[in-house]
């Protein structure tokens, strides 16, 4: 999938558990794994928002986009 999650990344720079940002934000640790791991499909305005609040940060330091490899340019 083009879009990366770079949530790893963010717990890791407030060195949070997963635990304590899925209590903090209002979701499942369950959740928040499909979310991070990128297996999920669709993500809420509402709990990005909670995620930026928790971990201080903006949108684009837990999401970005990637280009699929497997696509060639022009086609």
């Amino acid at each position: 999938m083009p879009i990366a999650v770079d949530i790893d990344v963010m717990l890791a720079r407030r060195k949070m558990s997963v635990g304590e940002l899925a209590e903090r934000v209002g979701i499942t640790p369950a959740n928040l794994a499909v979310l991070k791991n990128g297996r999920a499909k669709a993500v809420r305005f509402a709990t990005l928002a909670a995620l930026c609040e928790v971990l201080e940060c903006q949108p684009g330091d837990l999401l970005r986009w990637e280009a699929d490899v497997d696509v060639a340019v022009g086609d």
